[in-house]
């Protein structure tokens, strides 16, 4: 679990930094080192390098509106749009309509998708490979035990990866937006997924997961087998398998939102057994304002997580520290006053 948490806590010490900075500094940052693509409702669609050029180019705009929506366009941490809200740009459409909301996304998939999601999977089975090697040496070659110790690594590493998504969904979906570092692909994806979820049942299986490799791929679980070194084959092991159901769980999502006709056997298998996340418990947590049942491995997690109140607990936490408002309070002024009296009920 540690790096689906990890890139929470990005968010979250991130956004702490961000606002802990007095508003001037973050105007000078906007004014001295952001060049403006087109300025704010510049219908006429004229490009300008800088702020001084787009200054002196229309004189009617003050420098200090400039300042204002330069900062405003670059805080990715909270600029008050929320996908599907009322006056964002971008409402949700009737029916089973696609929507593709991320600028340069399609729905076709691309060579270096495939590239980047076969080359991932093949080092991961090799990592998980050679853990199994390691342990069985370890375990002088009896296969029984090596067998068991494997299996129920696989158990608790598929546990905790549902647990994982969870944290991660519910982060990208109520912080940030397509500008946040690093993770801006990703948190756009979910959170368009809201405003058109119909969408990902027309991504092929690539094309879906790719921009998951890049926080759960190659780098990440190399790194971590060479700190766990050839004497804890079994920590390799772990979060290879967990990174690994992190990426699918982009997929096991694709399959919660398709219908029964358009599933095998085998996948409506996996999913009556609660291996893979469900249709009707990934239903609720698209009932606007978009809260609960954030896992989306198995969902195993989701009632203990969502009757405890997680959270809404951590999103109070987050409030007190920066002032940052989780997207579903926008969505639910209520959800605020609830949370905020210690009320953390669905």
């Amino acid at each position: 679990m540690k790096f689906t948490a990890g890139a929470s806590i990005f968010l979250l010490l991130s956004q702490a930094t961000a606002f802990s900075t007095p508003s001037s500094k973050r105007n000078v940052f906007a004014r001295d080192s952001i060049q403006l693509n087109m300025l704010p409702g510049d219908e006429g669609g004229r490009e300008v390098s800088s702020l001084k050029a787009a200054s002196i180019a229309d004189p009617p705009v003050t420098s200090d509106s400039l300042i204002e929506e330069a900062s405003k366009s670059f805080n990715y941490l909270d600029d008050g749009f929320v996908f599907g809200l009322e006056g964002s740009g971008l409402e949700r459409p009737k029916g089973k309509t696609s929507q593709v909301v991320l600028e340069g996304d399609s729905l076709e998939t691309q060579p270096f998708q495939v590239a980047m999601v076969s080359a991932t999977f093949a080092a991961h089975a090799m990592f998980a490979a050679n853990s199994i090697v390691q342990l069985s040496a370890i375990n002088g070659g009896n296969i029984p035990l090596t067998a068991a110790q494997t299996l129920a690594t696989l158990a608790t590493s598929w546990v905790l990866a549902d647990l994982g998504s969870g944290i991660l969904h519910w982060s990208v979906d109520n912080y940030g937006n397509g500008r946040t570092p690093i993770v801006g692909g990703i948190i756009a994806a979910f959170q368009g997924h809201h405003t058109a979820q119909w969408t990902i049942t027309e991504r092929a299986f690539c094309n879906n997961v790719y921009k998951l490799c890049i926080p759960f791929g190659i780098p990440t679980v190399a790194l971590i087998s060479l700190l766990a070194g050839p004497s804890h084959p079994m920590i390799s092991f772990f979060f290879t398998i967990f990174c690994g159901m992190e990426i699918l769980s982009q997929e096991f999502h694709k399959w919660s939102h398709m219908t029964v006709s358009q599933l095998n056997p085998v996948i409506l298998g996996m999913q009556n057994a609660g291996l893979t996340i469900g249709r009707s418990p990934h239903a609720k947590h698209h009932i606007a304002p978009f809260m609960g049942n954030y896992c989306i491995v198995s969902g195993f997690c989701n009632e203990v997580l969502d009757k405890s109140g997680f959270f809404r607990k951590l999103e109070r936490v987050i409030y007190s520290m920066n002032g940052v408002e989780a997207n579903s309070w926008k969505i639910d002024p209520k959800l605020k006053i609830k949370t905020l009296s210690g009320d953390y009920s669905l």
